[in-house]
């Protein structure tokens, strides 16, 4: 008998369902299954199992799970890839490439000993692979384009067979063409669930890839070609604010699993907890040695999870502690003007551009409290705003939301969080302070006062017009 799986899509308008092409190559099966196809950038409920084993299953950040179905004892999946346009945050989105409507792709959740067959039809302009990170499967289901199967052209639909040996946290992406259409956006998760339901279960588990484009101002379309200057900085093709928040309810056991598929590495930070770094893509971490960390760095192409209890109410950011890996939309050439005095050049600028305000002499943070007119298609660098004010946030950043009394399958946003009284940061309004002692620094030899904007077309006069004697160091003017 063939069923096909919706679960957990009851309510989910952003699902539907399209019909596939024919298969390239064997032919003796049913139909090929349908290939659903989301179109919402929320974080849809998870996919609850109500056949086979049991198991907790994920919650994908601003993503959703690939249904699937019964065919015979395979499970059945079928992943379209095609160009997709996805929202990065609201006012900004990006012509990418990606499976089933968005990019990343679903996840696909299955369990340990399962046989899966995945389908996988090309909607693109050119060939593609599927490589099943992580997975120990037979050489030819490795999906290396060239090196394992051939590249599957477009329009047509081929197959991969293999039984899931090993629980754990594994993704796919293409293996043909990999710099391109990975900078595009293909890839997804893939997570494998114990065949033992018991075995380090939590009661949350959340989901997300990082991936990062260089898309310039007023344009659609990622610059592929791009090693290290990325300006948007994502979980599951998002950024702040437009990530969800990871919604848990307070002691409830918690795992978050991620895998890396960026140019660089990433150290994810999350606040007010320690947590057990539990797993990783070459499988789990005995809890004999598991570490407790508030970080943990995860490398180009690693995958990583770590567990905790979320005893601490609160709304706890999560972010990459990479300080640029948190803003949007950001200028690799802007100059820095801190402590320098813009005001007659101001006035002059604003003779030629009347308005021109300038910026960046007292820090950035002003940028994160202004409205400022944009470009088409494109994010202020610092946004986002919460109970208190702005949060001076972008990229890889979001907020994990511990509540009293959530329901468990309840993963909407419970608004800001309520703090008791008294355990807010105030302002001091109390009696003058005693001055703060400071450790003694080098003497530089340069005045504040000597911080200026030099023409170098022009001698460097000092105050009574004269020019000033060469300076001994040779960094006196910046």
């Amino acid at each position: 008998m063939t069923t096909l799986s919706r679960r957990g899509f009851i309510g989910t308008s952003g699902l539907v369902v399209a019909a596939a092409g024919a298969v390239s190559g064997r032919t003796a099966f049913a139909a090929v299954p349908e290939a659903p196809t989301m179109t919402e950038a929320t974080t849809q409920a998870p996919l609850v199992p109500t056949t086979g084993p049991d198991y907790q299953p994920v919650a994908t950040l601003n993503g959703w799970t690939l249904p699937w179905r019964m065919n015979g004892d395979w499970k059945e999946f079928h992943l379209v890839a095609e160009p997709v346009v996805r929202e990065l945050a609201p006012g900004m989105k990006g012509y990418l490439w990606g499976y089933n409507g968005q990019s990343p792709g679903p996840t696909i959740e299955a369990v340990e000993g399962d046989k899966v067959r995945i389908y996988v039809t090309n909607k693109l302009p050119e060939s593609t692979t599927i490589h099943w990170h992580g997975q120990r499967l037979p050489n030819g289901m490795d999906g290396v384009g060239g090196l394992n199967q051939p590249h599957i052209p477009p329009g047509k639909t081929f197959v991969y067979e293999f039984q899931l040996r090993r629980s754990g946290t594994y993704m796919y992406h293409p293996h043909s063409d990999e710099m391109v259409q990975m900078a595009m956006g293909m890839m997804g998760f893939f997570v494998v669930h114990p065949k033992d339901p018991a075995f380090r279960r939590v009661d949350r588990d959340f989901v997300f890839l990082l991936n990062a484009f260089d898309i310039e101002p007023g344009s659609y379309v990622p610059r592929v070609a791009e090693m290290t200057e990325f300006n948007m900085w994502c979980w599951n093709s998002r950024v702040f604010p437009g990530i969800d928040p990871l919604v848990v309810g307070r002691n409830d056991k918690v795992r978050i699993r991620f895998g890396n598929l960026t140019m660089t590495n990433h150290p994810i930070h999350m606040h007010g907890y320690e947590f057990k770094v539990s797993c990783t893509d070459g499988g789990w971490v005995d809890p004999a040695a598991a570490w407790d960390e508030v970080s943990i760095d995860c490398a180009v192409g690693q995958m990583r999870a770590f567990d905790f209890v979320a005893d601490e109410p609160g709304d706890w950011a999560i972010h990459c502690h990479k300080s640029h890996h948190t803003m949007n939309a950001m200028g690799h050439s802007v100059k820095n003007y801190i402590g320098v005095n813009k005001k007659d050049l101001a006035k002059r600028i604003a003779k030629i551009a009347p308005g021109y305000m300038p910026m960046g002499s007292n820090g950035m943070g002003e940028m994160g409290s202004m409205e400022m007119p944009l470009p088409d298609n494109t994010l202020p660098m610092m946004t986002g705003f919460a109970q208190f004010g702005p949060v001076e946030m972008g990229g890889m950043f979001s907020v994990v939301k511990v509540r009293e009394g959530l329901a468990r399958n309840d993963y909407k946003d419970p608004g800001w969080f309520k703090h008791p009284e008294g355990t807010v940061a105030f302002e001091y309004k109390g009696q003058k302070l005693a001055e703060a002692p400071r450790g003694a620094s080098p003497d530089s030899g340069i005045e504040p006062t000597e911080w200026r904007i030099k023409d170098p077309r022009k001698p460097n006069l000092g105050p009574d017009g004269k020019p000033r004697p060469a300076a001994k160091n040779p960094h006196s003017n910046h």
